[in-house]
């Protein structure tokens, strides 16, 4: 019964969405990106778009990305919401990070990203146009994959923290105590692998064509880049996604080596209470500037 009620509400929603998308203007852009992909599927096979296509949208999205924060270091405007004022970037760390993330990127990266084609071939993925999700179905896709990845990262990103292992494998990542968003995807080659399983759960489960393997990429790579980034800058568009942990909440987990486990949403460690230490922090900051205001 619970079930029939769940699918109801589901397919409600779905109808819903569906019928709001009918009264809104035709995108622009679609009739170019629909040349563009079609374009493709004449000119490479689906090996080639699957391996050096996903390559080639990580690669760029990633470094696309990062672009932001790097520059917000040699804008002085921007430093008032640098988190950690006390460290600044060094050219240093970002070479020493940059070398890191190639070694990552075609070593450990891009020999997974050689499964794609087999994946969708096993899965009988469609590359076809006709067979692409509309809009809302890929968002809702792409959060369902987000709820899934951060549960894994939470529980695995907390085990690499037990005393035992930490030292052997997480403890890559927290060489710098002050993130920037490059950062973000420096770690042990293990680190990569086994917090990295948590991003192909949510695409076995919801993958139905080869659109959302690009798209959950751009949506994951912009989460944590941005919460690796040491700006907390407002009117962040992703601070309007329901329990969005951000910037601030995981710079903490950087700051402190503890607590503020989860990835994307702040429920696992409102659960566990792992964040205990990071609401005391927030409370304390409060008074200071009631304090300095006064």
């Amino acid at each position: 019964m619970a079930m029939n009620d769940s699918i109801n509400i589901l397919n409600s929603a779905y109808l819903a969405v569906e019928y709001i998308d009918s009264f809104l203007p035709d995108n622009p852009l679609q009739q170019p990106f629909k040349n563009a992909w079609n374009y493709m599927l004449d000119n490479y096979t689906k090996f080639q778009i699957a391996t050096w296509g996903s390559l080639i949208v990580h690669e760029v999205s990633y470094f696309l990305l990062c672009v932001p924060g790097f520059v917000f270091q040699f804008i002085p405007y921007m430093q008032k919401y640098k988190i950690q004022q006390d460290k600044p970037e060094t050219w240093e760390k970002q070479w020493k990070c940059f070398k890191t993330l190639l070694f990552n990127h075609f070593f450990i990266q891009l020999p997974l990203i050689c499964g794609t084609y087999y994946f969708t071939e096993y899965f009988n993925i469609p590359y076809e146009w006709e067979e692409m999700p509309r809009w809302y179905v890929l968002v809702a896709q792409c959060f369902g994959c987000a709820v899934i990845e951060d549960a894994w990262h939470y529980f695995l990103h907390r085990l690499l923290h037990h005393k035992r292992i930490y030292k052997y494998i997480h403890k890559v990542h927290h060489e710098f105590v002050s993130p920037f968003g490059m950062q973000a995807e420096y770690a042990h080659p293990l680190e990569t692998l086994i917090l990295g399983t948590g991003f192909f759960i949510g695409i076995v489960v919801f993958c139905n064509h080869v659109i959302l393997l690009w798209a959950w990429v751009i949506c994951r790579l912009m989460e944590t880049i941005d919460v690796h980034s040491g700006y907390d800058v407002p009117l962040n568009p992703l601070h309007l996604v329901p329990f969005y942990a951000g910037a601030r909440f995981h710079d903490f987990h950087h700051m402190n080596f503890i607590g503020n486990y989860a990835s994307t949403f702040t429920w696992w460690d409102r659960i566990f209470g792992t964040d205990s230490q990071f609401i005391a922090y927030k409370e304390k900051e409060k008074k200071q500037q009631l304090i300095t205001k006064k």
